[in-house]
Parts: structure tokens; C-alpha cells; sequence
């Protein structure tokens, strides 16, 4: 197949410097931008065309984006349990920013513009989410992507672009930032385990979620640069067979690190939701996916890679915009 010109936003951060190996891998031409607010440029394919930028500076991004053929957008504060406390940060850097760039993609003739939108779309309905399911969002986060979604449908149908909407949900493995308080679960726990540190949790812990290791969401979206029958749908891209509780998370983390689980347990969040998971049956349908990896192979994979670049304090360098009783304790006196 021809080879392809692929512009990744977010090409610092845990899945956009992965996307851009497996681009680069096959053979196409890699251009990518990040702004580095939580990226690694050394997680940067030293092949890929790097810019290092904001994608809410519509000029610069459409200088950047001629004569490409595929976006894939991956750049977004993904802070679906924050944007309930910091709703301007977050919907600036989720819809605003996927606006900027989808105007300069339509601008410059780009073919194809792949959106990796989030299971927050889904909101509080009967799991496993489906994609005909009519999207319900409860956090500032969820109808941020969901919004982003209806504007790339509108205008990619107006202006005759192609367009795909992956959605993407609790993906795990090297590279993601675990320095973070504010996202990354399974991140968190095991930089504080490996501390010596027990996980903090909130709620009960019976919150029930699906984990994607890395290379199980790529297998899908590498075949987003020419797959026809991708063209105007949205697919979940993830796994559906391990549906487990946060504590059954902690205790498989625990037991890779080998160390007792003696959770600390604190408030739940508020717009938490209590289950979570989408059926991969589309994906399956559209490009025969298959998990391939276990959630205790996900996480023995990150525990040796945070373990190699060792564990870190957590950075608390996002401004909280509202601050009253709801804002959790784990944020406000940052004891995570």
C-alpha cells in the first residue's frame, strides 16, 4: 500500500509516541506535535518530524499539517474525575484543541482524520457500552470528547473528509506518565508500591473497569490509515473479558510487586462512575481484534519499566479551578 504522510498530535505522550513506533514501523512518514505539559520528548521517535507546540495555536497547526494525509488526534488533558474541578483547563485542551486542529486538517486537504475520543462518552448506562448506545457524558471531560465528536461529524460531512471516532478506554503499559496525581490508576498504585507505599482508594473499590494494554489498542488503530470500512464509524478499542474491581487491580499489582495489599481507603469521587467497560464485538467484527495480553502481563510490563526509570514523587502543577467540600482530600492536602 502507498505510504502515508501520518500527523499524531500528542506524539510525546504514552500513546502518541507509541503510535508514531508503530507508524514509522511500517514504513510511513511521521510529523507530531506536543506542547510537552505532560509528555516526554524522549518517548519521540528521533524519525518523526517533531514540533514542539500547542494545537490551540490554530497558525502554527495549520503551517504544520500541509500535505498530510492521516491525523491521528491524540493530544488531550485526559482528566475525566479533575475536568469536575478544573472544567476550563480541560475542556480548552479536549475541545477546543481538537477544533484547531480539525479546522487545519479541512483546510489543508487532509484525507483522514482519526479522533480518539474516551469510554467518559458513555456516562451512566447499562455495561458493556455499545456504540449505538446514545451517548450520555457526566463530567465536564466526557461531553468535552463528545462534543469534539459531533463538531469532527459535522464539518468532515460538510466539507467531504473522512473521519473515524476510536474510543480508546483505560489503557496501560510503558511510557505512561505515573507521576501524575490526578489520572492513571494503575500508574499511581504501582509508584507507590514501589515505594513501599500502600494504594490509596477511593470509594469502596468495587468500581469495576476493563484495562488495555498498549499494544492491544495499537493492532487496532495502525489499521486506521486506509481500513474503508472505518470511514464515518465509532469503534471501542480496548478489551471486554477482564471486568475487575479496583481492589482486584491493587491486588494483582500487589502481587507482582510482592508486597501485602493493605489498602488505604478515602471518599469517592464525585462523577465517578461505578461500572465501566465497552465491547470490543465491532472491533472484533471490523478488523478481527484480539486481546492478546492479560491485565497481570500488562501490569508485570509496567511495573519493570517504572521500576527501571524508578518511582518518582507526584507532580500537583495542575491548577484546581473550584475548590469547595466536594474537591477530594487526596488532592487537597496532595497525599497521594
Amino acid at each position: 500500500m502507498k505510504k502515508q504522510t501520518v500527523f499524531i498530535s500528542g506524539i510525546a505522550g504514552f500513546l502518541g509516541s507509541h503510535l508514531a513506533d508503530v507508524m514509522l514501523a511500517h514504513g510511513h512518514r511521521v510529523v507530531g506535535c506536543d506542547n510537552l505539559c505532560s509528555g516526554d520528548i524522549t518517548h519521540v521517535p528521533q524519525e518523526a518530524d517533531f514540533h514542539e507546540l500547542d494545537i490551540n495555536d490554530y497558525r502554527r497547526v495549520n503551517k504544520i499539517t500541509a500535505n498530510v494525509d492521516v491525523i491521528f488526534h491524540t493530544a488531550a488533558t485526559a482528566y475525566d474525575g479533575l475536568s469536575v474541578f478544573s472544567p476550563h483547563f480541560v475542556t480548552q485542551n479536549v475541545y477546543s484543541n481538537t477544533v484547531s486542529l480539525l479546522a487545519a486538517a479541512i483546510d489543508n486537504n487532509v484525507r483522514r482524520f482519526v479522533f480518539c475520543s474516551s469510554m467518559a462518552r458513555y456516562g451512566r448506562q447499562e455495561v458493556p457500552f455499545r456504540e449505538e448506545m446514545t451517548p450520555s457524558p457526566r463530567t465536564p471531560y466526557g461531553v468535552a470528547k463528545y462534543a469534539a465528536e459531533k463538531t469532527i461529524e459535522s464539518l468532515c460531512r460538510i466539507h467531504q473528509r473522512e473521519y473515524v471516532i476510536c474510543v480508546p478506554h483505560n489503557i496501560i503499559g510503558p511510557r505512561q506518565k505515573y507521576d501524575d496525581p490526578f489520572r492513571n490508576v494503575a500508574a499511581i498504585m504501582i509508584n507507590r508500591m514501589l515505594q513501599g507505599k500502600q494504594p490509596i482508594i477511593y470509594g469502596t473499590g468495587h468500581q469495576k473497569r476493563c484495562f488495555s494494554y498498549i499494544q492491544d489498542t495499537l493492532q487496532v488503530l495502525e489499521q486506521l490509515v486506509f481500513a474503508d470500512q472505518a470511514a464515518g464509524q465509532i469503534i471501542n478499542v480496548g478489551p471486554d473479558e477482564e471486568f475487575v474491581t479496583i481492589l482486584e487491580l491493587a491486588q494483582t499489582i500487589a502481587d507482582v510487586i510482592g508486597m501485602e495489599l493493605k489498602p488505604i481507603f478515602v471518599d469517592g469521587r464525585p462523577g465517578e462512575e461505578s461500572f465501566a467497560n465497552c465491547s470490543a464485538d465491532k472491533a472484533r467484527h471490523l478488523f478481527k481484534y484480539e486481546t492478546k495480553y492479560k491485565l497481570r502481563e500488562g501490569i508485570e510490563a509496567m511495573v519493570e519499566w517504572i521500576r527501571l526509570k524508578g518511582p518518582k514523587p507526584f507532580k500537583y502543577d495542575i491548577e484546581i479551578e473550584i475548590k469547595n467540600e466536594l474537591l477530594p482530600r487526596t488532592w487537597r492536602e496532595a497525599i497521594i
